[in-house]
Formats: structure tokens, C-alpha cells, sequence
């Protein structure tokens, strides 16, 4: 199994977030690809796909909002990483906003995603590892290739950020995939937390799975999205399908959902599965509450692998730092990154 990693991912380093009503280290460090890295092994560097990929999935004055938002921040006299206090929820608009203050609202939904001078450096490189990822698999189609992706990508949309997310490396590898005929291709979020960046970009694509296994969303972040009655929206109605758990959710009651999204990707004729992979899952992460065991992520790099279809797995979630890396190479155990070409 080939597996990526480019050191730029680092240079996102954020102090803090909001998080529960207070200010709180920022969860999403780069000691956690550190700690991976350290645990599954060398790694190839990204490859520079350029901006045509990210483009395709992107809208382009939101990249550009992402190129110049802290250089505009810190332009109006303010230092450290820059935040959004107001959000445009009714009647959201495309207005020719002037004030730094408003584009961040604009362009993003919490208030856990600040902004620093490197996050478009590392975001960048995140998607380019994920590119490589699927180059790599695209190369040899009946192998697997682990993106190990900092910042994650599955809460951001095609026009906004959150969720510690800036641009959406499943989606990216997705339609990338797709263009490059690689299709019919499925997307499976095992995240704790769904991907709502990920459904909203495909939620009106006919050709698109999006299959998403995550806590409730009645308790849990996104909280807006991820419920079982979105099933997608026009022609794209039936391709998502979401299986939310409650928490306390351990292997035994994972298993049963994880038998019907793979009903739902071998049905859809997947060629190509994109896997967003969450270790936050794991019973001891900080911020997250199903019960999994390490074992259990052997089980489930085994149950991905008996699908039998060309998989790029990119990296999302997990935040208990101490055992990250363990329970990532365990997952990559079961996937079958023992036997590596």
C-alpha cells in the first residue's frame, strides 16, 4: 500500500478554537499526522496536481477568500489567527463584501476553523496528497493508497469552511476520479462526525454515492445535517444515504450499518471507492463518544478491503493524539497495508 504524506500539511497551527462555550487548545494539531506518520510508516511526498482539481469541486472567489484571508486580517491591525463572529443565515447571498470580518463569515458556518497565515499553504497540500493517492491507485487499480490529509476536508463545501476543514479532499479525489473516468464512484464518510461539506457538494449528483456512517446528528456536530431523511435533492435523489448511530455506539452496533452502506456502494457498481476515514470513532477520542476498540479498526480496514474495488482512503478525524497513530496503522493492518508493493 502507498502511502502519502507531504510535512507542508504542518504549517496549519492554529492556538485555539471555540469549543463548548470557551476557548480551548486547537484539537486539530499537527502532532496528529505527526503521530501517524510515526506509526504506519515512510511515506511518498504529494505531488503538485495544481489548481485544476480543486477548482473543479471549489468556487473560485472562495479560493481566492482562503489565498488573501489572514494577509487581509492582519492588514486591519489584528495579530493572531483569524475568526468569524457573524454568519449570514437567512437569505445567504453573493454581495461584494469589502470588510475581511464579513468575508469570514461568509465563507465559513462555526467558529472552530480559524484562519492562519500557512492554512492555504497546508490546505493546498492536503489536497495534493490526496491527488497523489488517487494517481497512485489510478496506476496500479488493483491497489489502496492511505492519504494522510491535515487539515481534514469533509466538513467544507464548495463555498465554505468549518469543521476544521478547508477544502474537501474526498470530493476533490471524487470528481477528479470521475473526470478521469475512473467511475461509477462511491464515497464512504466513517467519520464520527458527518460530512456535510461532502453531501452538500454532491447532494444534487445523480452520479455520486455519498454514504456517510456517523453519530446523530440530533446530538452531535454538524447538527444540521447528516439525518436519515436526507437522501439527496433533484436528480441526485436516493445517491446519499445517511446512517446515523447514538453514542455509545461499540463495534457490535457499528457492524450492522456498515453492512448496509456496502449494500449501497456494491449497488451502485463502484469502481472506485473513496473512503473518509475518522479514528475519532475510537472510545477514548476527547471531543467524540462511540465506543470502538482498536481491534475494531482492523475489522473495518478488512470489511473495506473485501469490497474488492480500487480505494483511496484520506484521512479525516481522530483526536485522542496518544493513540491516533495506532489505531490508524491498525485500520491500515486490516486494509492490507502489510502487504506493501
Amino acid at each position: 500500500m502507498i502511502r502519502v504524506f507531504d510535512p507542508r500539511q504542518l504549517a496549519h497551527a492554529p492556538l485555539r478554537e471555540l469549543h463548548n462555550g470557551g476557548w480551548t487548545a486547537y484539537h486539530e494539531s499537527p502532532d496528529r499526522a505527526e503521530t501517524i506518520l510515526a506509526a504506519i510508516g515512510p511515506a511518498i511526498p504529494a505531488r503538485d496536481g495544481g489548481m485544476a482539481p480543486i477548482a473543479a469541486v471549489h468556487d473560485a472567489a472562495y479560493l481566492e477568500f482562503l489565498q488573501v484571508a489572514h494577509r487581509d486580517w492582519v492588514a486591519t491591525g489584528r495579530e493572531g489567527d483569524a475568526f468569524a463572529y457573524t454568519w449570514p443565515v437567512v437569505r445567504r447571498r453573493d454581495l461584494d463584501l469589502m470588510r475581511i470580518d464579513a468575508r469570514l463569515g461568509r465563507y465559513s458556518y462555526d467558529a472552530a476553523t480559524p484562519i492562519t497565515a500557512h492554512s492555504w499553504t497546508a490546505a493546498y497540500w492536503s489536497a495534493q496528497t490526496a491527488l497523489t493517492a488517487l494517481d497512485e491507485v489510478v496506476r496500479n487499480p488493483s491497489s489502496a493508497a492511505f492519504a494522510l490529509c491535515r487539515p481534514p476536508g469533509h466538513h467544507a463545501g464548495r463555498d465554505y469552511l468549518g469543521g476544521y476543514c478547508f477544502l474537501n479532499n474526498a470530493a476533490i479525489v471524487a470528481a477528479e476520479a470521475r473526470r478521469q473516468g475512473l467511475g461509477p464512484v462511491a464515497i464512504l464518510d466513517v467519520d464520527y462526525h458527518h460530512g456535510n461539506g461532502t453531501q452538500d457538494i454532491f447532494y444534487e449528483d445523480p452520479d455520486m454515492l455519498f454514504v456517510s456512517i456517523h453519530a446523530d446528528p440530533s446530538t452531535d456536530y454538524p447538527f444540521y445535517w447528516g439525518h436519515a431523511d436526507e437522501r439527496g435533492a433533484g436528480a441526485g435523489l436516493g445517491t446519499t444515504l445517511n446512517l446515523p448511530l447514538p453514542r455509545g455506539t461499540d463495534w457490535a452496533a457499528y457492524a450492522p450499518a456498515l453492512d448496509q452502506a456496502f449494500e449501497a456502494i456494491e449497488a451502485h457498481g463502484t469502481r472506485l471507492l473513496v473512503l473518509s476515514f475518522g479514528a475519532d470513532t475510537f472510545g477514548g477520542d476527547p471531543i467524540s463518544h462511540f465506543a470502538l476498540e482498536r481491534e475494531d479498526f482492523r475489522r473495518l480496514g478488512q470489511r473495506v478491503a473485501s469490497l474488492n474495488v480500487a480505494t483511496v482512503t484520506i484521512m479525516e478525524g481522530g483526536y485522542a493524539t496518544s493513540e491516533l497513530g495506532s489505531n490508524v496503522a491498525m485500520f491500515l493492518t486490516g486494509l492490507g497495508a502489510d502487504t506493501a508493493r
